[in-house]
């Protein structure tokens, strides 16, 4: 590590009804990858947000190269060379890599775009990073890990000294990880300065050489990554010891009735033929690498993508025998009994300018419509009782969305689901893009709701979290069901050699 590049000195920063930064302290040297941690709401973004000019800090100083600064707004920051990689990619999907690249800055010959050097430039940047793009390929058409090397060079295009990157990995496959830190070793190489937010604990003891957390808006400690333990930051960030078992036995009773059953469903390339049951208060995890084919099966059966063939039956409550639906659309799923929590939260599970209340009678608001008018007493009335069931950290339920931490978020997509009342709930990766602490209250719901008979199906990514919380596990592989076992019989090892089964 070299010289100390940045210093953020008793930041404080307060909203209406939060203190969100609390004299705050952070510091980045040249050559570090510093990571940034803490839970859902401990401060972070606010922290990056106030460096960068999107937020007025109350007080504190902030000291860069030397100098004090103030920036007013996210383009001073960039020009003085600090830059963000958010975690949402702000990429405009039908212009090409180049053109998104140098937006707004595009090089000029006379008093037009100079395409020529535009791709040029582009080309030096992508041979900077070592990654071989096609700067006139269209953004759309690049896959997840490929847009990201792209928002990676424009922050490089902007003669970056500190990059901040924002939890960068949730959305890459393992392949697509390594590669970005392979990139991020080689800027650190280049002595540039590197925050690294993110969530996953595997990844900040292989990357990052300090660790900095956060605990509700406050400064806890600086940490030296090696010298530290997983546990040692998961005590530091919540406060308290938290244990990931895996799961030995099923809790789901032998003899519980099977809630639905689903038979030959065919959807596209990527879900043909998959037939699974599931039972009254299980949880069954759904495995697999990314490009495996759960999502789209959790979407074919919630309506949410037409399917093309296959039987799909649900526990009729009054005859207790299954009885085949036809869901076309998820207001049929709805209706059948089943939710949806989406893998993206904020384009399909919320609406993010809306108040908490609103988005959590989203989707029975009939029940509290009479005529025209609706219920507001008796809307804030379940509001609150799931607000403090779910133990949501909020000034008041009249909240807008938008404010709230993702862990937060997350827990109004429940609630939305819960004041539905819903039978069947199928969680798409329920705890991505959030901390342990929020997790680990995520996983005693999922626990709570399947002693209380809903039946869960929990698609996720990180196999800690499908040994830790599934009863009985489905693996998939290029749209195909390759295996199925008892949480007693599952192993890692196991469950990986099902899911690369189809890859040749």
């Amino acid at each position: 590590m070299g010289d100390v590049i940045l210093t953020m000195k008793g930041i404080d920063k307060s909203f209406p009804g939060v203190h969100a930064l609390d004299h705050v302290d952070f510091e980045v040297r040249s050559g570090e990858v510093h990571a940034l941690m803490g839970e859902n709401g401990a401060g972070k973004s606010t922290l990056m947000k106030v460096l960068t000019g999107i937020y007025k800090k109350d007080s504190g100083t902030i000291t860069y190269q030397g100098k004090e600064v103030e920036f007013h707004n996210t383009r001073e920051a960039q020009d003085a060379g600090i830059v963000i990689v958010h975690q949402e990619l702000n990429m405009v999907g039908d212009l090409t890599v180049a053109q998104n690249i140098f937006i707004g800055r595009e090089p000029t010959k006379g008093i037009r775009i100079d395409d020529k050097k535009m791709i040029e430039d582009s080309k030096a940047l992508f041979k900077r990073l070592k990654i071989d793009i096609d700067p006139r390929a269209r953004m759309k058409d690049l896959t997840v890990g490929k847009q990201q090397m792209c928002e990676i060079a424009k922050a490089i295009s902007h003669d970056a000294k500190v990059i901040i990157f924002d939890e960068p990995s949730a959305a890459l496959t393992e392949k697509e990880i390594e590669d970005l830190f392979v990139i991020i070793r080689d800027l650190r190489a280049q002595n540039l300065g590197i925050v690294y937010i993110s969530h996953r604990m595997d990844e900040i003891k292989v990357i990052t050489d300090r660790v900095t957390v956060m605990r509700d808006g406050g400064y806890v400690g600086t940490l030296i990554t090696k010298d530290c333990t997983k546990e040692d930051i998961i005590n530091m960030m919540v406060g308290r010891v938290i244990y990931e078992e895996p799961k030995t036995h099923s809790m789901c009773p032998p003899d519980a009735p099977v809630v639905l059953k689903v038979e030959h469903l065919n959807a596209g390339r990527m879900v043909q033929d998959v037939s699974f049951e599931l039972h009254k208060g299980e949880i069954l995890g759904f495995s697999g690498l990314m490009g495996a084919g759960r999502t789209e099966t959790a979407r074919a059966i919630f309506g949410a993508d037409p399917k093309q063939s296959g039987k799909i039956s649900v526990l009729d409550k009054a005859s207790g025998q299954l009885k085949e639906v036809t869901i076309n659309s998820p207001e049929d799923a709805v209706k059948a009994g089943i939710g949806y929590l989406s893998e993206d939260r904020r384009r399909y599970g919320i609406v993010v300018g809306k108040s908490i209340i609103e988005n959590s009678t989203l989707a029975c608001l009939e029940e509290y419509t009479h005529g025209i008018f609706i219920d507001k007493k008796k809307e804030k009335q379940v509001t609150e009782k799931f607000i403090d069931e779910l133990a949501t950290k909020t000034p008041s339920a009249d909240q807008l969305v938008m404010n709230l931490s993702g862990g937060n978020q997350q827990k109004v997509v429940i609630a939305k689901w819960l004041v539905k009342n819903s039978d069947i709930l199928i969680f798409d990766e329920p705890t991505r893009g959030i901390d342990v602490g929020a997790k680990n209250e995520i996983y005693k719901l999922m626990n709570k709701l399947a002693a209380q008979g809903k039946s869960i199906i929990m698609i996720s990514s990180e196999m800690t979290e499908i040994l830790r919380m599934s009863d009985r596990i489905v693996i998939m592989c290029e749209g195909k069901k390759t295996g199925e076992m008892d949480i007693a019989e599952a192993t890692q090892e196991s469950i990986m050699d099902k899911a690369t089964r189809n890859i040749s």
